[in-house]
């Protein structure tokens, strides 16, 4: 037993970091923070339609340069924008019609002015150069920033992770999730041995009388900004299909008989998530899977890969069922992103819940498709003991770039399979989700309006279950007590008016009761130590008064 425990408490730590992702939660913001979370007309008052980014990366420096072709579309009137770009950076120049234009540095807002008024609905470029020494990465991808080492060749391999600093650690744009634009290209110069991996399709490799070869890639969907992304190494390619699906690979020249085996797990991942979700949402730009040197990430069309062809986390199992040893973590959670991340997006970090909740929801669907229920059921039920804390709330502080506490992956995954449960219909269940999905494909949305969703398709009122898991720490209690020769039952919780029904067995037998936060008789006769609550299928505490 003690060396259970110990395995589950070591687990557990080696999973919060990864969790953490080192945002401290804070309680007090300053100016910094509503420059970079707040929405104010300097940000609202365009629309991004396209990044035609330029880079040269100079790996012996750590050194970057290059132009932002910035695509916009005014929605007011307006003469001011904010665009972002982290303090060490420098601003080279910014042009609009070939014309130099002022601009005001804040900590790492850019406020740039226009000579004159845009009118409302022009479409409209400014030419923005940059260069510097961007911020390194102490422990990717948690502690975000540029990647410089080397593979085991001693060759240079180069990457990057800024989910959680923001894409403007490294090159200018709008970097607020309530924005993206509606395509983006990247064009990245690499010494000539070397080959660069970016998100999209590649449209041209072009040597340069440098020495130096220029890689372009292009995507034509949405993506955020934090997505787009360097991969520079020494890289094979190989690829495969999901009937019409191309697979496209990327790994150090080295691993490429490994990838090939290992990576045959992608088709049954893309068999579950296109039954379950929907088609793979980027299929005109491909979906890759690229090694890189750091866990992982679900950069766009471009997953990042690191977790050495071993299946689990990093070797382990993060649930400390045995389940999570089946598959290997990474190329299933950082690809269910592509759905729910890169597809369906939050439009503050406050609601990073939306993306993280159901891509971890999304492991435990996958492990049903392949191993059934009672399997995905053992995985979720190990995770809420290794990996929920209930400390702090899952949605986050509003318009001051602050996500919600750890819990946004397994206790959201948890509350998504209690509703599940709640709908008591699994067919009823996977055409919502699909539903859900479809519905907001490619959009940018908030909790209020997955609340409203799942509510109206099920025909449930399931704003109190929300509620309660997503804005206070603990889970509901459903608690038994005995008076007068008569059995009571109640919820305890923190959300008013929280009612939720519970599937029970007394005696083995089993029941469905309709529990809300007033005591209510059981309609039936029954000891206390005979009744048993679901706790497999409900993410709840029992609590029974004897």
């Amino acid at each position: 037993m003690y060396k259970k425990i110990l395995f589950i408490f070591l687990t557990f730590l080696s999973s919060y970091q990864f969790l953490s992702q080192t945002q401290q939660e804070k309680n007090h913001f300053h100016r910094a923070d509503t420059l970079k979370g707040g929405l104010r007309p300097e940000r609202t008052d365009f629309d991004i339609l396209k990044y035609n980014l330029e880079v040269e990366v100079f790996p012996e420096e750590k050194f970057i340069s290059g132009k932002n072709e910035i695509s916009f579309k005014t929605l007011k009137k307006t003469n001011r924008m904010q665009l972002d770009l982290f303090e060490n950076m420098k601003v080279d120049s910014i042009l609009y019609k070939d014309k130099k234009l002022v601009y005001q540095r804040e900590f790492d807002a850019v406020f740039i002015d226009f000579p004159q008024v845009l009118s409302e609905n022009t479409s409209t470029s400014i030419d923005f150069y940059f260069s510097g020494k961007p911020t390194l990465a102490k422990n990717p991808p948690w502690d975000g920033g540029f990647i410089f080492t080397k593979d085991k060749n001693g060759k240079d391999w180069i990457s990057l992770a800024v989910q959680g600093i923001g894409a403007s650690a490294w090159y200018p744009n709008k970097d607020h999730p309530s924005d993206r634009p509606e395509e983006a290209e990247i064009h990245v110069t690499t010494p000539k041995d070397l080959m660069n991996v970016s998100n999209g399709r590649l449209t041209k490799k072009e040597e340069l009388t440098n020495g130096k070869t220029l890689w372009s890639w292009k995507v034509t969907y949405p993506i955020n900004s934090y997505n787009l992304i360097i991969n520079i190494g020494d890289y094979v390619h190989f690829s495969d299909t999901y009937q019409d699906l191309d697979l496209e690979y990327y790994v150090l020249s080295y691993n490429k008989e490994k990838a090939q085996e290992h990576f045959e797990q992608v088709k049954p991942m893309m068999s579950c998530f296109t039954e379950k979700f929907g088609a793979y949402p980027f299929k005109r730009d491909s979906y890759k899977l690229v090694e890189a040197p750091f866990l992982g990430m679900e950069h766009q069309s471009a997953v990042a890969y690191g977790n050495h062809f071993k299946n689990g986390y990093a070797g382990r199992d993060i649930s400390g069922s045995g389940v999570g040893l089946k598959f290997d973590f990474m190329i299933v959670h950082e690809s269910a992103h592509e759905w729910f991340g890169n597809s369906i997006s939050a439009s503050d970090k406050a609601d990073m819940w939306i993306q993280e909740g159901f891509t971890s929801y999304a492991e435990a669907v996958y492990i049903e498709c392949r191993w059934g229920k009672t399997e995905a059921l053992k995985y979720l039920n190990g995770l809420r003991r290794t990996m929920v804390e209930n400390l702090k709330p899952i949605i986050g502080n509003y318009n001051v770039n602050q996500k919600g506490s750890t819990d946004m992956y397994y206790k959201s995954a948890n509350m998504l399979h209690t509703i599940r449960t709640i709908i008591d219909n699994d067919q009823k269940w996977w055409k919502i989700l699909k539903d859900f999905y479809k519905k907001y494909e490619y959009q940018i949305i908030d909790t209020e309006e997955v609340v409203e969703f799942f509510t109206k398709e099920s025909d449930i009122n399931l704003n109190p279950v929300f509620e309660q898991y997503l804005k206070f720490t603990r889970i509901p209690e459903l608690q038994f007590k005995r008076d007068k020769g008569k059995v009571y039952y109640r919820w305890e919780a923190d959300a008013v008016n929280f009612e939720m029904p519970v599937n029970i067995g007394i005696a083995g037998k089993p029941k469905k009761i309709y529990a809300t936060k007033y005591w209510q008789e059981l309609d039936q006769k029954a000891s206390l130590n005979q009744i048993k609550a679901d706790e497999i299928n409900n993410y709840i505490q029992v609590r029974i008064f004897k």
